[in-house]
């Protein structure tokens, strides 16, 4: 009967692990929701706006506009972004995992790289590098545009300064709930494109005005967007991690059920074989 007691006692501590993360997958959807939508109306207008970036900046040179200077590689400004918690699969770990390549590759090429962490967990595994110049946890607790502004002057302040010569973003970008892809998006300076632009442009009232206020849009916006971005894969990678966890308590639960059941009816058989054995025993 032990054992009958500890089987009950498992399939009750499995039964309650599953009603916490159906809990959680279920918050994590609706969560989702409302992230998905954010994201999805952002990226057509960040994409449009990128793409008017790449032509007009084939027209730039070095006096256009301080941020789109390209000095050579001295010093670089990483900037991972992750969750302030866990239980969501590996999307903290696959962005900690593409900064310490990137970072890693520029330390070959004798390149020092500082790191600025956006999240709990990134900030907490990174914590023991030296060259972890700070952190921020509120900005992807709730993903604003007025906390998006702030980093991004910050990263277009040490770079037009001097301080980096290249501010990088490692994120997750959204795809679906079960699949987010990570990448590492120079933001600083801005990318000159390969080929020649696809249009030709106008500036009223001049185009030294029109960049200045043009630039500094176009990277508030790829930070906003790495957020939203970010915070839209964290939702989808902690629902599909509750699910599987969900669906794999409720096999251990009922493959539980299972054994109780078996053990319940054997103890039944040698209880009625034993009446029966005693029954004969006075008969005889």
């Amino acid at each position: 009967m032990a054992n009958l007691k500890e089987l009950r006692n498992r399939i009750s501590s499995v039964s309650s692990t599953m009603q916490i993360t159906s809990a959680m997958k279920m918050v994590s959807a609706a969560k989702l929701k409302r992230s998905q939508d954010a994201i999805v109306q952002m990226r057509p207008y960040a994409e449009k706006l990128g793409i008017l970036m790449t032509n007009v900046s084939a027209t730039l040179d070095a006096s256009d506009n301080p941020f789109a200077v390209q000095r050579p590689l001295r010093r670089v400004l990483l900037i991972p972004v992750t969750a302030n918690r866990g239980l969501c699969g590996a999307f903290n770990s696959s962005v900690l995992k593409r900064t310490k390549a990137v970072s890693e590759a520029f330390a070959a090429s004798g390149v020092s790289v500082d790191l600025f962490a956006l999240g709990k967990k990134g900030r907490d595994q990174l914590r023991k590098h030296e060259n972890l110049t700070g952190s921020d946890i509120d900005a992807v607790t709730n993903v604003t545009f007025e906390a998006a502004r702030a980093l991004a002057d910050d990263a277009m302040s040490r770079f037009a300064d001097g301080t980096y010569d290249q501010v990088i973003l490692v994120y997750n970008q959204f795809k679906n709930a079960a699949v987010q892809l990570v990448r590492d998006e120079v933001v600083l300076p801005i990318p000159q494109p390969s080929a020649t632009p696809s249009s030709d442009y106008l500036f009223e009232p001049n185009k030294a005005d029109l960049l200045n206020s043009l630039i500094p849009t176009h990277i508030h916006i790829q930070f906003y967007k790495a957020l939203l971005d970010s915070q839209a894969s964290e939702h989808g990678s902690r629902m599909t991690a509750m699910h599987k966890a969900t669906d794999n308590a409720k096999g251990m639960r009922d493959g539980l059920k299972l054994e109780y059941n078996k053990a319940r009816q054997a103890a039944i058989t040698n209880e009625i074989l034993e009446i029966v054995g005693g029954a004969e025993a006075l008969n005889g």
